[in-house]
């Protein structure tokens, strides 16, 4: 497996790239929007496709990187199904299993620092986020944290996995880099409590000052999602519309989503299923058959759906269009699944 992990100075966060193999697939986690080049720059190097980016939360200490990610390399933005940001590609919900090629990382609901945030679990490991940190606990102060919430997370979630689970947290201030499970049990000390009740007064009386770039941060990261006007302007067709042009014999219909996402929200009848990091090699093998087809594509919020259209274009696939707004809006308009 190719693992690093990358430190961002400035805000001290941890951003972490995995893939299981040179030449694979690969997804990065917390990114940093000042990073973004120095992690383009490694995927070339080792020879990576970008197919997924994921942030644990709402960060308040630094700018999200996964817009210019996914600007810059037409990756899938992930984060937990309970995110108060504007729409991101794809949005997982507890013990759901996001995949890439070759591994697979389970999403744990981890409300406390924030009431969105989520860790990742990967085989030996965890990413914490702010939810738990190394000798430390995320902040329970602001963005509707919770310090119930958070005694709930790390000691009935987080601490029930095995103790050689190893930790590795969104931050660390003291030049910590990875711990594991039974390190915390023993050594933070803010988990040496034996009541809910204690930890929640740890955490309401520690009168840490606001992150600094809290009040730019917050906002930004609020808004990194999907410019619906750019899905109009790509062949972008409202619901009516796709449902009516779906059924002509020249179109063929294609879900651009994960297996989880269909098993939890359903599909359209009569769709061929084609995961968005594969479009390319499917135009590819595909061009002698889809030429004289309409192609229609539709993904969750409309975003991979777009860019599905702008690379069938660079294939002179120009009979493509894609669902405004993806499945959501379809059935928000209460069309069939």
């Amino acid at each position: 497996m190719l693992f690093r992990q990358l430190f961002d100075k400035a805000s001290s966060t941890f951003t972490y790239l995995i893939a299981s193999a040179k030449g694979r697939e690969a997804l990065i986690i917390d990114p940093v929007l000042e990073n973004v080049e120095q992690y383009i720059k490694l995927l070339k190097e080792l020879d990576l496709k970008l197919v997924k980016v994921i942030d644990t939360h709402i960060h308040a200490d630094h700018i999200s990187g996964i817009a210019e990610l996914r600007d810059k390399t037409n990756c899938v933005t992930v984060m937990g199904d309970k995110t108060p940001a504007d729409v991101v590609a794809m949005q997982v919900a507890d013990e759901e299993t996001i995949k890439i090629d070759g591994l697979e990382l389970q999403a744990i609901y981890t409300p406390g620092h924030t009431i969105e945030s989520f860790s990742f679990l990967m085989n030996d490991r965890v990413f914490t986020g702010d939810a738990l940190l190394i000798r430390g606990t995320g902040r329970t102060d602001f963005q509707n944290g919770n310090a119930r919430d958070s005694y709930n997370s790390i000691f009935n979630k987080l601490l029930k996995l095995p103790d050689e689970t190893l930790i590795y947290p969104a931050h660390d201030y003291k030049g910590e880099m990875v711990s594991t499970i039974i390190e915390e049990k023993k050594f933070n000390p803010r988990l040496q409590v034996s009541s809910a009740d204690q930890y929640i007064e740890i955490m309401n009386n520690l009168n840490l000052p606001n992150p600094s770039m809290m009040d730019v941060a917050v906002p930004s990261n609020l808004q990194l999602g999907i410019d619906f006007n750019r899905q109009k302007v790509n062949n972008g067709v409202e619901p009516e519309k796709f449902n009516e042009i779906k059924n002509d014999a020249q179109s063929i219909l294609i879900d651009l989503r994960e297996q989880n996402e269909i098993d939890k929200d359903g599909m359209i009848k009569n769709s061929t299923v084609v995961r968005f990091p594969e479009i390319n090699e499917y135009l590819q093998q595909n061009k002698n058959t889809l030429k004289d087809k309409r192609i229609l594509f539709y993904c969750a919020h409309g975003h991979r759906s777009t860019l599905a259209v702008q690379l069938s274009k660079s294939y002179q696939f120009t009979n493509c269009f894609h669902l405004i707004g993806g499945l959501k809006n379809w059935k928000k308009e209460g069309l069939d699944l």
